[in-house]
């Protein structure tokens, strides 16, 4: 069994345990470094993390494929977990381009991806169901007996559509379409995410970070969702620190930020121990 396969099949296992597992988003090699540090089973990519750590929006208009695919490469090669990546709309609409990216995915080395609903479009946000199903069908023929776990997104909650029974139908549609995992970000309470999980027969993957409310590992784990990620919320939260430490310099010119960083020989324990060769 080769490499990617090992990891795809770890992957997957993480899926079908009683507890509910944290698939953190790291948006660069370093962040991926220390979550691999601190014990996590799996890492998944988030567009709108690269995205600021770019210094652009997370939108369609935004981000080429070939940028977050060489955000996504540079995170497999920084970890031997099992990598997931967010891969936004499929990079077009047409079910075909969806199905290549996808594909294209798995060949980068990544043991799964997943794919949404939305268009980028506030007038039209979500894809038409029969479209949205025909996208997710493409891309699960392509990789038929590949190492990767395809996740179908349903987007009606942070497209300003709460509609739960539509997003039921979706996931279910998703499903049936060949789906390996189901999302549904931004599902409002544990009732919602209760609901959902009787009525779908794959994984729920439930998004924390976003906004509140906020629940624990086990009370999501108890209402049956099976995998817990975090988007851009730790690229957030970094960003945060970032602008108090330079807060607290610009308004006060202190520096006591600095209790509260890493130290380096902890964090440069973390990261790649090559050195170069080309030195002169």
């Amino acid at each position: 069994m080769d490499e990617q396969t090992k990891k795809f099949e770890q992957f997957k296992a993480l899926h079908f345990q009683k507890q509910a597992f944290v698939m953190p988003n790291p948006w660069d090699a370093g962040s991926a470094r220390i979550l691999t540090a601190l014990g996590f089973k799996a890492l998944a990519t988030t567009s709108a993390g690269y995205a600021f750590s770019a210094g652009k929006r997370d939108s369609f208009s935004s981000l080429s494929r070939d940028e977050i695919f060489a955000n996504a490469a540079g995170i497999v090669a920084a970890t031997h977990l099992p990598v997931s990546a967010d891969l936004e709309d499929g990079f077009g609409r047409n079910p075909e381009t969806c199905a290549e990216t996808v594909a294209m995915s798995c060949d980068l080395g990544l043991v799964g991806g997943s794919i949404e609903d939305a268009t980028g479009d506030a007038k039209s946000p979500i894809l038409e169901i029969s479209h949205a199903v025909a996208r997710i069908s493409a891309s699960a023929e392509k990789i038929v007996g590949k190492p990767f776990l395809l996740t179908a997104r349903a987007e009606n909650f942070i497209c300003g559509r709460p509609d739960l029974r539509d997003t039921i139908a979706r996931l279910q549609a998703f499903s049936e379409a060949g789906a390996d995992v189901l999302y549904a970000p931004g599902l409002p309470d544990l009732a919602a995410v209760r609901t959902v999980c009787a009525e779908i027969d794959r994984p729920l993957n439930v998004l924390m970070g976003l906004g509140g409310p906020f629940y624990s590992v086990q009370e999501l784990s108890d209402a049956g969702a099976r995998r817990i990620s975090v988007g851009g919320s730790f690229a957030r939260a970094a960003s945060a620190a970032l602008r108090r430490a330079a807060q607290e310099v610009m308004e006060h010119g202190t520096f006591q930020y600095a209790k509260d960083a890493i130290p380096d020989a902890e964090l440069a324990a973390m990261m790649a121990q090559t050195k170069s060769d080309d030195r002169t």
